[in-house]
């Protein structure tokens, strides 16, 4: 399963998210429409939504982490505590809870972005601010790291 693309959606008032049409088969084949919505531990302040059965493997490593070391431990309460087991309603929502919305800065607009494995939620408002931050990142690691890109068929 791979994902890519955006969308742009509405949070209802409860704090419900409609997960594009496009992905919801794939969703339902591969994971019987459970997913599981936690934060980015970077940065980064937005969500990180994963069909179940990869969650289950990002889990497994995380929970094998060291929770002696600072920065492990972290990790842990991050993605762990955070996480939010979801199943897609009959028109293919999902809540996301109070505490991640929060987190995540979320109002009524979001975007999710496709990144391979996951999708990413932003808060449609700031993607503008983001996306201009995204390219200068991307041109320095070009500059910084050609062989990084050089196999790439772009």
């Amino acid at each position: 399963m791979f994902f890519s693309g955006i969308s742009t959606l509405n949070l209802d008032a409860k704090g419900r998210m409609a997960i594009p049409a496009r992905y919801r088969a794939a969703l339902d084949e591969c994971c019987e429409s459970r997913v599981v919505v936690t934060v980015n531990p970077s940065r980064d302040r937005c969500l990180w939504l994963y069909p179940e059965d990869h969650w289950l493997k990002v889990a497994e490593r995380v929970a094998r982490m060291n929770p002696m070391d600072r920065s492990q431990a972290a990790m842990q309460r991050l993605l762990l505590g955070y996480a939010s087991e979801q199943e897609m309603d009959k028109q293919g929502r999902i809540l996301l809870s109070s505490e991640l919305r929060e987190y995540a800065g979320l109002d009524k607009k979001v975007s999710m972005l496709g990144q391979g494995s996951r999708f990413e939620i932003w808060d449609a408002g700031k993607m503008p601010l983001e996306h201009e931050q995204w390219k200068e990142n991307a041109a320095e690691a070009a500059a910084e790291n050609p062989e990084l890109f050089a196999d790439l068929p772009l």
